[in-house]
């Protein structure tokens, strides 16, 4: 498996602002070769290294290998979509390959600024210093929030995923975003309590205006997303380590989310549109298949519909059976449940008796970012 890891580096000032300047002019040159290259209509490398190569590195003080990765990154753009000349922000990223940095053990790293090559410290923590051996490739150089970080990406190895009749399944949602089969629940609310206290208190500050507010505002640009994040993180690695634990596979819903709009549904509150678009199914789901794929927990996708009304006592499938948004009972049979943990249930029950819609990949690329 490819894992991406952001590894944090701690320049001093001069370097720090070696690193400002090469981004700046590396990215004016990527808009200088992308007029070229929507001029002459050409998303080659070799022709825009004829075209402009002398050029650039005249006019922006660029390395050869630098330059060489400004017109890669420039036909790359320009490929996803010929019909527009491709423009790049003064802090895009910049790809390093080996011929521009090297590793200095896992204390500090060598990276060519039009400064010449520095010798840069890193920050790594445990999670990282691990994996550093297994550096597959080329980084790239990112700016975020003033703080330069590169993009690695290491390889990690998997575990052969085990034969097993047992399953463990899983139920997504929004306000338990998720429930296992064994009826243990992993409630949403802390974070629906968290946006909100979040909303309310930007919506205060922007009213407000002063820099003061400004500054509030910046500092709370993205915390929200990380708090997800995280708690996604401790979320799926519990359910993957439970399935490992007891040799179960883990299923879950072949689910397609639909963003809800005014326009789409026009009856959902813009209380309920907004718990719907910052919904982290994705990513938790996401997050539980990389990590399986790790340990070599196996993972199905089954059929999603009816779950939350399909009695898993006697099979009867009725809308009446949900009673409400958190219990669950059968007309026919009288069975009473919580509705997520039935669902759970039904989950695991199709994940025995059929064949999974989308069967674990060999491979499996994923972002830690």
């Amino acid at each position: 498996m490819l894992q991406t890891l952001m590894v944090k580096l701690e320049p001093t000032k001069e370097q720090y602002k070696a690193l400002t300047t090469t981004m700046y002019c590396f990215n004016a040159a990527c808009n200088t070769i992308a007029e070229k290259a929507f001029e002459i209509q050409s998303a080659s490398k070799f022709k825009l290294q004829k075209e402009v190569y002398y050029p650039i590195r005249e006019r922006y003080n660029l390395s050869a290998q630098l330059t060489i990765r400004a017109i890669s990154k420039v036909a790359e753009a320009y490929k996803r979509d010929k019909s527009i000349k491709p423009t790049f922000r003064r802090d895009g990223g910049i790809v390093y390959d080996q011929r521009i940095l090297s590793w200095k053990g896992l204390e500090a790293v060598s990276m060519t600024t039009l400064k010449g090559r520095l010798t840069i410290p890193i920050c790594i923590g445990d999670y990282q210093r691990v994996r550093m051996d297994r550096i597959r490739g080329q980084a790239d150089l990112i700016l975020r929030q003033g703080i330069f970080y590169l993009c690695v990406v290491v390889e990690t190895p998997e575990e052969c995923p085990y034969d097993s009749n047992e399953v463990l399944g899983v139920d997504l949602g929004i306000k338990n975003l998720a429930v296992d089969s064994d009826g243990i629940v992993y409630s949403g609310e802390h974070i629906n309590k968290r946006r909100q206290q979040l909303d309310t208190l930007k919506a205060r500050l922007q009213g407000k205006g002063t820099k003061s507010a400004k500054r509030h505002l910046k500092k709370l640009s993205g915390k929200m997303a990380r708090f997800t994040r995280d708690t996604n993180h401790c979320i799926s690695k519990i359910v993957v380590a439970k399935a490992k634990g007891t040799l179960r596979v883990v299923a879950l819903e072949d689910l397609k989310i639909k963003r809800a709009t005014k326009k789409s549904n026009k009856s959902v509150s813009n209380a309920q549109r907004r718990n719907l678009s910052t919904w982290s199914f994705g990513m938790l789901r996401d997050f539980i298949k990389y990590k399986a794929a790790i340990v070599g927990v196996p993972l199905k996708f089954v059929n999603p519909k009816d779950t939350s009304i399909e009695c898993p006592a006697c099979g009867t499938v009725n809308r009446d059976n949900r009673q409400t948004r958190d219990v669950f009972k059968c007309v026919t049979c009288g069975f009473v449940g919580h509705a997520d943990h039935t669902a759970a249930i039904n989950i695991a029950h199709r994940a025995l008796i059929s064949e999974p819609i989308v069967a674990l990949s060999n491979r499996v690329t994923s972002s830690l970012l």
